[in-house]
């Protein structure tokens, strides 16, 4: 039977997640909304550290040290960067992250200057004017060089761009232009992966008002970089043995992603997830009456495959929302954040399995897991006592 469910609190999911939309964050120009999660942080009474280029590393204090957990999120989004300058007054881009010129025509922007401020535009395709153009707006191709940026300002020539501030390299926020509907749906840019990290600060808040018994440390982890790549490459510690990256699935044809629910992912474009990470987050989906999915993603890749590439030796796992046009206009539901935060919650109270993990060296076969070809359980510890072994993630 479930057990009672945690008190996940909707309204300050979504209001958490409203503020994080508003704060502009594309990879590289993070700072704003890094203060912003450590002043949430700060004021749900949790400790954190913060790593030189703004990831945070929080922590809720459990039984053991050792083997750690994490859940990871990132806050960085897509977003662009000046190319060039152009003699007409406007500028060419580049993209920040991987999406489509397709999705940035008709976006509002703001472009952040060094030593000028922040100015507001518009990305524009080149043949922007039926009346100037005629069909040509309907045959001009999609890619970056086919896009460009209108400034709100007076400006006719390169010239003038250079005098207002402006120069090559230059960050520009896309705006996310998020609503969010009574029905549940909330529409906007840059779900991905704010609603992940607002999932995380809901079930976090769960936790810390519900004074639960956490049976080794729980990092709860904000990477900047993910959408370049670099991720959870530099923020993990050696104590941490396994790692559960919050992230949004794909709702699309072919994939098994839903609007609802906890998607959980077998793989990516990166391999398999650890198996007995990703069986127990299934276990504790059925034994909590979690409505869940499974998915596996074949242009996808996240804060796991960051973490391993840079040699860390952890398990790692992924758990989704259901996002429909990802890296688009993107659309979810709030009962997958609610899933998510309940799931999240779930594996952070839960008792720890493979006892062998604790190990920071490795070692020989025994406390080694095996998968089911004769399986057999091993015996569950939960931090509380002072058995003899040494206890492990799981």
């Amino acid at each position: 039977m479930p057990r009672a469910m945690p008190i996940i609190d909707d309204t300050y999911l979504a209001g958490f997640l409203r503020q994080l939309l508003e704060t502009p964050s594309p990879t590289g120009y993070t700072d704003a909304v890094t203060r912003l999660c450590c002043q949430e942080l700060e004021r749900l009474g949790v400790d954190y550290e913060i790593t030189r280029r703004g990831a945070i590393r929080a922590k809720l204090q459990g039984g053991r040290r050792q083997p750690a957990r994490a859940l990871i999120a990132h806050v960085d989004t897509l977003g662009a960067q000046i190319k060039a300058l152009k003699d007409n007054g406007r500028m060419e881009l580049v993209p920040i992250g991987h999406w489509s010129s397709r999705f940035a025509e008709g976006a509002r922007c703001t472009v952040f200057t060094a030593e000028h401020g922040a100015f507001r535009g518009s990305i524009l395709p080149l043949k922007a004017s039926g009346h100037t153009f005629n069909d040509e707006v309907d045959t001009q191709p999609v890619a970056w060089t086919q896009v460009e940026l209108r400034p709100d300002v007076v400006a006719e020539n390169r010239a003038d761009l250079e005098a207002l501030g402006f120069n090559i390299g230059d960050f520009i926020a896309i705006d996310p232009q998020a609503e969010f509907l009574d029905n549940g749906f909330i529409v906007s840019r840059h779900l991905d992966d704010k609603a992940g990290v607002a999932a995380m600060f809901a079930a976090l808040k769960a936790l810390v008002e519900g004074e639960q018994h956490l049976a080794v440390d729980t990092y709860f982890l904000i990477s900047v970089t993910e959408e370049v790549g670099h991720g959870a490459s530099s923020v993990l510690t050696k104590d941490i043995a396994s790692m559960i990256t919050i992230d949004n699935g794909t709702t699309a044809p072919g994939q098994n992603s839903r609007e609802f629910g906890v998607t959980v992912s077998m793989a990516d474009q990166t391999g398999p997830f650890d198996y007995h990470l990703t069986q127990k987050l299934l276990r504790l989906c059925r034994d909590e009456g979690i409505d869940h999915q499974r998915d596996i993603f074949r242009y996808y890749r996240s804060d796991s495959a960051a973490a391993i590439e840079a040699g860390a030796d952890v398990r790692t796992a992924l758990v989704t929302f259901g996002i429909d046009a990802s890296h688009g206009y993107e659309r979810i539901h709030m009962h997958a954040l609610h899933s998510v935060a309940r799931l999240i919650h779930a594996y952070a109270v839960s008792r720890v399995e493979i006892r062998r993990d604790a190990d920071l060296l490795t070692g020989d076969l025994e406390g080694f897991p095996g998968v089911p070809m004769d399986p057999a359980e091993e015996e569950a510890w939960d931090g509380r006592d002072d058995r003899p072994g040494r206890p492990s993630e799981g």
